[in-house]
């Protein structure tokens, strides 16, 4: 097993918390991790963007060769526009469509989206609405890792513990929530 991600959006989305859970869904399956994070302002609205490395083998580097990027997850679409060059072939996006307009010279969205769709593999999700229409909005992080997760080589049961894990400090709602926008993102990936 070897999958090299990349996870993309701005400060505030919630894109570490999907390496947190990846990270322990890997931890749980003894496999080997490595993780890089590369943070733009610490406040929301910043690009964030963190390499995250599996593998059943040892791992080298954190860091992911260009050309060598399985799969880009983004919660921001200019941010997925932003990584696709580095992706292996046959790597894909999964990524959500909804902006995050935190620029005066932003591009025109359907500008963005059809150059990721012209990606072959690409996926793309409303996020946000899926997170509201199952849960809350907050959840759309949840979402976008479920709408990944079948490109990702980690079972969706062990994914869920990961979720129950990581959220169960913040109560049985928030696990719940947090699962049902995961299992929504899951649907739509199908």
């Amino acid at each position: 097993m070897k999958s090299d991600i990349i996870l993309a959006g701005v400060g505030g989305q919630g894109i570490l918390s999907i390496a947190t859970i990846l990270g322990d869904a890997a931890l749980r399956l003894n496999l080997h991790l490595k993780q890089a994070e590369v943070h733009g302002m610490s406040q929301r609205g910043g690009d964030v963007m963190s390499c995250l490395r599996l593998s059943s083998d040892p791992i080298a580097s954190d860091l992911i060769p260009s050309g060598k990027v399985d799969l880009v997850i983004s919660l921001e679409p200019m941010e997925a526009l932003r990584y696709v060059h580095l992706l292996a072939p046959g790597g894909r996006v999964i990524t959500s469509t909804d902006p995050f307009v935190n620029i005066t010279n932003y591009p025109e969205l359907e500008a963005v989206l059809s150059e990721l769709t012209a990606v072959p593999g690409t996926v793309t999700i409303a996020a946000e609405a899926i997170a509201k229409e199952v849960a809350s909005p907050r959840s759309s992080n949840m979402a976008l890792l479920g709408a990944a997760a079948p490109y990702i080589g980690l079972p969706a049961e062990v994914l869920e513990e990961s979720i129950r894990t990581i959220f169960r400090a913040k109560g049985e709602k928030i696990v719940e929530n947090n699962l049902a926008a995961f299992r929504a993102g899951m649907e739509q990936s199908k």
